[in-house]
């Protein structure tokens, strides 16, 4: 897809991966939303690249609450002309092995990882697909790209990672489910998904 003008939504765009993606789509010519929680570091990224006269903005967001992604896709949508491309890039993880020297892995910190990055990651594709469906198809047909981000770790043994590749294997199998059924497709909105895996990238 064409780059130049179109509207992209970076999840967990503030920092790591989400912040070097943004920095790249910004030299394409993408007007770009920053979807994060850290409005600190994302307002000073979005600002400066606005001072090299990129269209970068920022939105306040988590990406686990329906109403709070419906914020930023619509912020999106007005700000960019459109949500074209979606990003999944936001994502947390812990160190905590199943049963260590102080007990068995905490519930609560399993079901945050899972909630932040696959249930976030879902929700994300799903509003964002709503927006596109209202797109302009290209030549192509195209209305939009989704990029899900997911992990070595989803395939490889990681000591201490139980949630954080139970959540990456997740994204992983949602993303072949949702293209191998073509669930996008067939709904006539001429999206592409694909998932990115990182060997390594500091969170």
């Amino acid at each position: 897809m064409e780059l130049k003008n179109r509207g992209v939504l970076v999840t967990g765009g503030a920092s790591g991966l989400g912040a070097a993606c943004v920095r790249l789509l910004a030299q394409a010519g993408a007007k770009v939303v920053i979807a994060d929680l850290n409005s600190e570091i994302g307002e000073t990224l979005a600002a400066e690249l606005r001072g090299e006269g990129a269209g970068v903005f920022f939105a306040c967001a988590n990406v686990a609450s329906e109403e709070s992604l419906k914020a930023a896709v619509q912020t999106t949508i007005e700000k960019c002309g459109g949500v074209h491309v979606l990003i999944n890039c936001a994502g947390i993880a812990v160190i905590e092995k199943v049963l260590g020297k102080a007990g068995p892995h905490s519930l609560e910190s399993f079901q945050r990882v899972i909630n932040v990055n696959l249930i976030g990651t879902f929700n994300a594709i799903r509003l964002a697909a709503a927006a596109m469906a209202e797109n302009k198809p290209t030549e192509e047909g195209e209305r939009g790209v989704i990029i899900n981000t997911a992990s070595i770790a989803a395939f490889d043994e990681q000591i201490g990672q139980a949630a954080y590749s139970a959540s990456k294997g997740g994204i992983v199998g949602m993303t072949l489910t949702t293209a191998a059924l073509s669930y996008l497709i067939n709904r006539g909105l001429g999206a592409r998904l694909k998932s990115q895996i990182p060997f390594f990238f500091p969170m």
